[in-house]
């Protein structure tokens, strides 16, 4: 009798978690397992503390305001002293932007239907031209292999990246870029990236996160006509320093700052940052 409830607390279980119930499950399998270890002939003074238990548990986290009240609030101050507080910066990129169907994925019940109904619209003529174009070439010259015994690009694949504007793929045209969307950026880098892993990483970090987006958004037009060309052509390389002692490229994390402040340099007095960090990579 004992293994016959043992094992079905364990199917119980296992059945509850499978459907998503998880606090039905515990809580189901908690009082098979309760009545296995009475049936075995457990002593009452075992019995009626786990009995207990099981009853304090089942309310504590079966009620919704008792489990707030008693046990997210406790644990979110808990964090909250532990976590670096959010800065300004920060708090801007988290609340930007929106979700798609991904953020169903949070829910527990995706609408797959609705991500097999998405089509991708077909490139632009000047997408279109320049993946058969420059990204055909580019293909053509990488060998990941010889990349990978270098530990960098080919010269020539350095002049070709510059030439063609690839590390401006998102920068207007005006600015010397090629004033390419989302889709054409992932289209680029879909296609470098089977033939080289490392060309399409180098490709991508300055169209995605680098300082070209953030200038375009914040800086003033002097700044965007001095900079953007210069990373639009590749004479200008923008890079990320995230990573250090206490966080990988969590940004969020990091404890590294930079301090706007004016200096006297050389006679003169200008306005700079000075940083204060410790580094171990650079992307």
């Amino acid at each position: 009798m004992t293994l016959f409830l043992l094992l079905a607390a364990l199917l119980v279980y296992l059945g509850l978690l499978y459907v998503g119930r998880g606090y039905q499950a515990w809580l189901a399998g908690g009082l098979l397992f309760w009545l296995s270890l009475s049936s075995a002939g457990c002593s009452a003074w075992l019995l009626v503390p786990l009995a207990l238990l099981l009853i304090g548990a089942g309310l504590l986290f079966g009620v919704g305001d008792w489990r707030q009240r008693f046990v997210a609030a406790p644990l979110m101050r808990s964090m909250a002293k532990v976590l670096p507080r959010l800065g300004e910066t920060e708090r801007i990129a988290l609340e930007a932007g929106s979700v798609w169907w991904d953020g169903e994925l949070f829910s527990g019940k995706p609408n797959w239907q609705r991500l097999l109904d998405f089509r991708v619209p077909p490139p632009e003529a000047e997408v279109q031209a320049f993946l058969d174009g420059p990204v055909a070439t580019l293909c053509e010259m990488l060998d990941d292999w010889q990349i990978q015994q270098d530990r960098d690009l080919p010269p020539a694949v350095w002049d070709f990246l510059r030439e063609h504007r690839f590390f401006g793929m998102i920068i207007p045209t005006e600015y010397g870029g090629l004033g390419f969307g989302a889709d054409a950026h992932s289209r680029v880098v879909t296609r470098v990236a089977s033939r080289s892993v490392t060309a399409a990483v180098t490709v991508m970090v300055p169209n995605s996160l680098g300082p070209a987006e953030l200038l375009l958004h914040y800086g003033t037009e002097a700044q965007r006509q001095h900079y953007l060309p210069r990373l639009a052509s590749g004479q200008d390389l923008p890079c990320f320093a995230l990573t250090g002692p206490e966080a990988g490229s969590d940004a969020a994390a990091t404890q590294s700052l930079g301090i706007v402040e004016a200096r006297e340099i050389d006679g003169e007095r200008v306005l700079g940052m000075r940083l204060n960090w410790k580094k171990r990579y650079i992307t």
